[in-house]
């Protein structure tokens, strides 16, 4: 496939085991798109409409919710597509910016969760500093950055991606990935700004781990010390890490897979190892902040009109914590 030609088109094959139960598939599909689309707006509008919460964590938590519905209606409403129509295409414009949206979504995600675990790290282990370095203006660079990065280094990939001259347009995928079209590249195709770009791109996120896991060292430290940080820990930094653990395990195991991995899976199998990342996350993220952040789930409570009658969200409370209730930063 020439990629200066007319009329580019992409096959999406990941579907093809899927047509004898696509209505159930759609069915369950759009349900689980509305229940993220229910659960990240939500938290958004709670926190918008509660001045209470306008400090930082959650203002990044508003981010990252922001970011989940962005990643995954760059997925779902395509994919529902797919499931009602005969073929499964997509244009080569449509599977770059596809890819776009899927792979920044990513790295937006991770740059939100350094940025609240080091908002964590100022609130337990420099509280006396933590309102002098927090300020709203530090924060907004902060998000911003998280966002505005994330779209530079990708759209610099993209870019490389485009240059190539491909010799395919079967992509084994429910979606577009940036690797699978690389690897369609015709033989005389130059790759090797790809790849290099490719481990420079790997390194800057992979330090983004790496200064989570100090911030952490340094809680943990911290919080062995006093009581009292240690309730602060556990109601805070367990949602952060939750996010961190499903997201990383995810994302990971997909580009771990699409590289290594055999193709003797089932192609269901390898399908829920792709969208793994837009399965779990966006829907963890919330509800694990919903139901453990005090102040988020007292909102709720009252928005409902039944505060106090919802004891399920209380004793998820107690289940993580087994300690009582306290103050939040």
């Amino acid at each position: 496939m020439d990629n200066t030609s007319v009329g580019r088109i992409f096959i999406l094959t990941g579907i093809n085991e899927t047509f004898n139960y696509r209505v159930t598939l759609f069915t369950f599909t759009l349900l689980y798109y509305c229940v993220i689309l229910f659960f990240n707006i939500s938290i958004i509008m709670i926190i918008i409409m509660d001045e209470n919460l306008y400090e930082p964590m959650y203002i990044l938590l508003v981010s990252l919710c922001i970011n989940a519905i962005y990643g995954t209606t760059g997925f779902y409403p395509k994919f529902l597509l797919d499931l009602l129509s005969s073929t499964q295409e997509i244009s080569y414009e449509g599977c770059l910016l596809q890819v776009f949206v899927m792979y920044s979504f990513a790295c937006i995600d991770i740059s939100i969760l350094a940025v609240m675990a080091y908002d964590r790290y100022l609130a337990i282990c420099r509280p006396l500093h933590y309102h002098s370095f927090m300020t709203k203006r530090r924060l907004s660079l902060l998000v911003c950055f998280s966002w505005l990065t994330s779209f530079c280094t990708f759209s610099i990939n993209i870019l490389l991606t485009s240059r190539l001259k491909l010799c395919g347009s079967k992509l084994n995928k429910l979606f577009c990935a940036n690797w699978i079209i690389v690897k369609l590249a015709c033989p005389e195709a130059d790759i090797f700004s790809n790849t290099v770009y490719t481990y420079i791109f790997i390194f800057i996120y992979v330090s983004h781990g790496f200064f989570i896991i100090w911030t952490y060292l340094h809680l943990v430290k911290t919080c062995a010390r006093s009581k009292d940080d240690q309730i602060k820990f556990m109601q805070t930094c367990v949602p952060h890490l939750t996010s961190l653990t499903t997201f990383v395990f995810a994302i990971v195991f997909d580009l771990m897979y699409m590289r290594f991995g055999s193709t003797d899976l089932p192609q269901s199998l390898q399908n829920f190892i792709g969208i793994a990342f837009l399965l779990i996350p966006p829907v963890v993220n919330p509800l694990i902040y919903g139901l453990k952040l005090t102040k988020i789930r007292n909102r709720i409570q009252d928005l409902v009109g039944h505060r106090g009658k919802l004891p399920i969200l209380t004793s998820f409370h107690h289940y993580f914590t087994g300690i009582p209730k306290g103050s939040e930063q």
